[in-house]
């Protein structure tokens, strides 16, 4: 039996399905936001981009990448991360000059370098200053521009940071935000411990019709689709869960339709995208600079190999310029069935309807 699922609109911009890709820091550039919308993601954000670098950007070589948008990425969100409120304005406007067709905020972060720069997580704690920088990018970036927000719960679960959290969860909608997604952990929590689903129902009832995106221990594609029957959110953003298996999306698109789980992958098909995946970095990235990168992205893909163990270890010498070549010549010769990911991962929590 197909679900009927909210229809997720930012701003102008309507979405086919609600299950989109989140911002991911050293991840979701260019190449990896391709491959999730050719496999079923309806709209992606870029890796988190600072204030600083932005203002003072210069095209080179070395950095190209990270404003470049392919033709067929759109629509496409560039999330911005900084401390001074006035330095967001001027560089929002240079994520929209450069194609991005939303700009998101980044108050979520818990990352303790970038927290002890006052950036990401660490506006949670200053509504006043939060605020302000939603109310400088939305007047900077023209009209048809939606400006959204990444949250978390907040910075721990003391009554001052719930308060906190609402002053600037209702303040930014106030201000021009299209829709504002939140994470189910806390800042102090960073990547450990359940996700409260329960707080983003709640939230839910609290935003109304606001548009409110959920986040947190999205690992396979059931999870989507259960947090958002769960908790009543708008939508959903894949986050870890998407790195090295952009199946994820087609995969909740197929659970939507009524359909059976797909199974996972072949080999084959493995060996396919991952192959577009490595194509992409190096028109991306050129052949060198490209190893480190698709590294990290391999040893996540072979999560979905029978011998992962044995195609992570290989995929982690890879150092040469087409040296991954061999390695899918290797392991995905022959083609067999794929496995799912392991999930490690705590469960989310969700309390009964009426219990706080």
């Amino acid at each position: 039996m197909s679900e009927t699922l909210p229809q997720l609109r930012i701003g102008p911009i309507e979405l086919d399905f609600p299950v989109v890709q989140a911002a991911l820091s050293g991840y979701s550039d260019s190449p990896m936001r391709v491959i999730a919308r050719r496999m079923g993601a309806p709209y992606t954000i870029c890796e988190v981009m600072l204030d600083q670098f932005l203002v003072n950007f210069k095209q080179r070589k070395r950095t190209s990448h990270f404003l470049h948008i392919a033709d067929e990425e759109h629509p496409v969100g560039g999330q911005l991360m900084g401390a001074e409120p006035e330095q967001f304005g001027p560089a929002a406007l240079k994520l929209v000059e450069a194609g991005f067709n939303v700009i998101d905020i980044n108050f979520g972060c818990p990352v303790k370098k970038v927290l002890g720069r006052c950036r990401g997580g660490f506006h949670l704690s200053q509504p006043e200053v939060a605020l302000e920088i939603v109310e400088r990018v939305r007047q900077a970036v023209p009209d048809d521009i939606p400006v959204t927000v990444k949250m978390r719960r907040g910075i721990d679960d003391t009554p001052e940071s719930r308060e906190q959290f609402f002053a600037i969860f209702d303040g930014a909608y106030a201000r021009g935000a299209a829709a504002i997604t939140v994470h189910g952990r806390t800042v102090m929590q960073r990547y450990n411990g359940p996700s409260r689903w329960d707080f983003l129902r709640e939230l839910k009832s609290h935003a109304g019709k606001r548009v409110l995106l959920g986040s947190g221990d999205l690992f396979t594609a059931q999870a989507c689709l259960d947090m958002i029957r769960c908790t009543g959110v708008d939508g959903v953003t894949v986050a870890r869960g998407a790195i090295g298996n952009p199946w994820v999306f087609d995969q909740a698109r197929a659970l939507a339709r009524g359909e059976a789980l797909p199974d996972p992958p072949s080999l084959f098909e493995q060996r396919d995208v991952i192959a577009e995946h490595f194509r992409l970095a190096e028109e991306t990235y050129g052949p060198d600079r490209c190893v480190p990168t698709m590294r990290k992205f391999s040893i996540k893909y072979s999560q979905l190999h029978p011998r992962q163990e044995e195609v992570r270890k290989d995929f982690c010498t890879v150092k040469q310029p087409g040296a991954w070549r061999e390695v899918l010549q290797r392991w995905y010769a022959t083609d067999d069935a794929g496995v799912h990911p392991a999930i490690d991962e705590p469960a989310p929590v969700m309390e009964p309807a009426g219990v706080s």
